[in-house]
């Protein structure tokens, strides 16, 4: 029965890869609700699996599988390859810089989770953590001008290779609290925004906004000695 369990966490795992194909469908088909309510799934799964895989034990039950190498492999097509396809498709990008955009985001991508040293001790991320699935949705959001939307692309890209900090909201213990409810906040937000087809008004875009700086420059914040 443990074995059993085990290996149901690497299958809810491994259905990240699913949600990544069907995304991929509707964004294919310009249904963009329909692909970022399916990529919010997707991360909601890869919040919980990972203290299912503890609660489970399932490194010890199951050697054989590395339930890391799934959950990256999962991850890079969730956060990255299909967010980079709806980024270059989305139309805010010059005509001529679709396809390298989507090109910069894969490679940059690929690479941060190919980076061993991608998370520090304290458990910030070292640089841009290649969440391309929030940029996706921020593109969508507030519909930059061509000029914008390509500076955002590029900067990240960079930021994704800096020595700098950006919280993970679930794991640093710094203001832990305070972080989860803001994503807590952010999600039921971003769930309106998806179920007003992408247009909520003022009152939904300045704090999901707001969230997403806070967020950028929380790694900045000083720290006690």
């Amino acid at each position: 029965m443990a074995a059993l369990g085990a290996f149901a966490v690497h299958i809810l795992t491994a259905s990240g890869a699913a949600l990544a194909l069907l995304a991929l469908v509707f964004a294919t088909g310009g249904l963009w609700e329909a692909m970022f309510i399916t990529l919010g799934i997707a991360l909601a799964i890869d919040a919980v699996d990972g203290p299912l895989a503890r609660r489970f034990k399932v490194a010890e039950t199951l050697p054989r599988w590395s339930g890391e190498t799934l959950d990256l492999v999962v991850d890079f097509l969730t956060y990255v390859f299909v967010p980079a396809y709806a980024i270059a498709a989305s139309g805010y990008l010059p005509q001529g810089l679709t396809l390298p955009a989507g090109i910069v985001i894969v490679i940059t991508g690929a690479l941060y989770f190919s980076d061993r040293s991608m998370k520090t001790d304290d458990n910030y991320f070292r640089g841009f953590p290649a969440v391309w699935n929030l940029a996706a949705f921020y593109f969508f959001l507030l519909e930059p001008s061509p000029t914008v939307a390509t500076v955002f692309v590029l900067t990240l890209a960079v930021l994704t290779f800096l020595p700098i900090k950006f919280v993970h909201p679930l794991r640093v213990e710094r203001f832990r609290p305070f972080n989860v409810a803001l994503l807590a906040l952010w999600a039921v937000l971003a769930l309106f925004a998806v179920l007003l087809n992408l247009d909520p008004g003022l009152l939904v875009v300045l704090p999901m906004t707001a969230i997403a700086v806070y967020f950028f420059v929380a790694g900045f914040l000083p720290r006690r000695s």
